[in-house]
């Protein structure tokens, strides 16, 4: 195992791999945090990994991994972004963080862990593009509403089942 930002480098890359394998597209745009979110509606429920799922195995380093391709992303499409990781810290793969150049800190292994626990409400493309927009200048992609579940539906705001 080597340090972590070896390792982030590492994982990016392996998630990129296994999306691939599941006709998910991992880019390194902040767009393509959409397929994120697709990955989580498909393989799992808010806190609970689908049975035969992506995630009922290894949810740990996926969640790493994922975190890592975020901060890949982030570090490519933001200008002046820092990374910060701490090789010595116990939690050190989950308090990883990035300083963007206004001064916001994110910590992207802890905000995948949000959107397993919570579900769609924590959406990694949401997230991740208002952080970013100011730098990127990226258009929102309204195409996100109606692929951010693993059907491609649109579930009505008034339905609650």
């Amino acid at each position: 195992m080597g340090t972590l930002k070896e390792d982030i480098k590492t994982q990016s890359d392996w998630i990129v791999k296994a999306f691939a394998a599941d006709g998910l597209t991992l880019d390194y745009s902040i767009k393509s945090f959409i397929e994120i979110d697709k990955f989580f509606n498909r393989n799992s429920t808010p806190g609970k990994a689908k049975r035969g799922g992506r995630l009922t195995n290894k949810l740990g380093s996926t969640v790493f991994s994922i975190g890592s391709y975020i901060i890949e992303t982030i570090m490519k499409q933001v200008p002046d972004a820092v990374l910060f990781t701490d090789d010595e810290a116990a939690d050190g793969e989950v308090t990883m963080s990035v300083t963007l150049p206004d001064g916001g800190v994110i910590f992207p292994v802890q905000r995948v862990m949000k959107r397993f626990k919570n579900g769609e409400e924590d959406s990694i493309y949401v997230y991740g593009h208002q952080l970013t927009k100011d730098f990127t200048k990226e258009p929102f992609d309204e195409s996100y509403w109606t692929m951010n579940n693993a059907k491609g539906e649109i579930k009505s705001w008034w339905k609650f089942w």
